[in-house]
């Protein structure tokens, strides 16, 4: 039989989430915490595929709260969390054609309180975007508050933050059994047996399996696909200061990288959990509504990929203890948003986990846990 190592909290998923949350819990190595992988090297699904931005105005209230409460880690981190900044300013470009000025106007009500957007005639678009194409876009907003996340520097850095405190990071750890115990959990994996009093969903995409396993119920937790493909830029247009430029609607997005361009369809298709791949129509898509609105000719796709980004149905993250399996802790469902919300995300969960209270800065940008208990799903 299996030895069985004792710990204070076992996080599943060593992507965003789970290494953010597990490295606020271990603090400076008062609490024992193993993080379980089940690949073998972390953030290999949605975590290493993101083009994250940091984007205040994006996404539902709780995640915009969330958003503005993590600004200040990531503008200025720990000592020695990376060697570099994390932030590199691009601006945001929304734009609306003439049958999309309303979601435009009414997406400049929503976030001009805590945001500052200039709304956009369409003259102002062509300027602030050479590679628009007159008579597309009749309006749009322009949001200066953006920023690129260096992705793989925030995810080693909370990695490092973590094994440094003293905490257990475990590859080729897929769990196979949950089991609750009279002091908690036991959870059995291809990595080792371990017990502790909570356990923490952090699973992205297999979160709703996990849960289940569990027996905690089922928040509806739906991974829906999202393609990415690198072209080239047209000859001649410097890259590096153009505005990550989204349709309203969010239909397509278009992002420079690298001296190339990043383009999406901004597909959200329904998906197992697996290691999602690109599929040929959704780059065809990708292709016909970008270069509908921008004067591009793509003559050749780069790299091009897929992630998941797993979402309940109103679109909030679930975070907080199930009603239906003491112990269990739910850290799942961010969606597109896990990047720019991981530093206030880990650090409301690992007070809720250790239960207490919400940090003040976060409360104070609006945020109400209600908002994200499992509870409203009925879990």
């Amino acid at each position: 039989m299996s030895s069985v190592e004792q710990a204070d909290f076992v996080v599943i998923g060593a992507g965003i989430a789970g290494a953010s949350v597990a490295a606020e819990l271990v603090g400076g190595g008062q609490a024992r915490v193993v993080l379980l992988e089940m690949e073998s090297r972390p953030g290999y699904h949605t975590t290493g595929r993101s083009a994250a931005i940091f984007a205040p105005t994006y996404g539902p209230p709780p995640i915009r709260a969330l958003t503005r409460a993590s600004a200040a880690f990531f503008r200025e981190p720990p000592q020695g969390f990376a060697d570099h900044p994390l932030l590199s300013r691009r601006a945001i470009l929304m734009l609306a054609r003439a049958d999309q000025t309303g979601q435009l106007d009414a997406l400049i009500d929503e976030v001009s309180a805590n945001a500052e957007v200039t709304r956009l005639s369409a003259e102002a678009l062509l300027a602030a975007h050479p590679l628009l194409r007159p008579g597309y876009a009749v309006a749009g907003m322009l949001d200066r508050g953006g920023y690129d996340i260096d992705v793989d520097a925030l995810l080693q850095g909370f990695l490092r933050r973590f094994r440094s405190a003293g905490g257990r990071l475990i590859g080729d750890a897929r769990v196979t059994q949950l089991g609750q115990t009279a002091d908690g959990w036991r959870v059995q994996s291809d990595g080792g047996v371990f017990e502790a009093p909570v356990v923490i969903n952090a699973a992205g995409a297999w979160a709703g399996e996990l849960g289940q396993l569990a027996g905690a119920g089922d928040i509806g937790l739906v991974p829906r696909r999202r393609t990415a493909v690198i072209v080239d830029a047209p000859e001649g247009i410097e890259t590096a200061g153009l505005p990550l430029s989204v349709d309203v609607d969010e239909k397509f997005y278009l992002k420079p990288e690298s001296g190339r361009l990043l383009i999406s369809p901004a597909d959200e298709t329904p998906s197992p959990p697996c290691d999602a791949q690109p599929e040929e129509i959704d780059i065809a898509i990708a292709v016909d509504r970008v270069t509908r609105a921008f004067d591009l000719s793509v003559r050749r796709i780069g790299n091009k990929w897929a992630g998941l980004r797993s979402f309940v149905a109103d679109k909030v993250p679930v975070v907080g203890f199930s009603n239906r399996a003491a112990g269990f802790f739910w850290l799942a469902g961010q969606g597109g948003y896990g990047i720019q919300t991981a530093p206030a995300l880990a650090r409301l969960a690992a007070a809720m986990a250790r239960r207490g209270g919400v940090p003040s800065d976060i409360a104070d940008e609006g945020l109400h846990v209600a908002d994200l208990s499992p509870a409203r799903l009925g879990c």
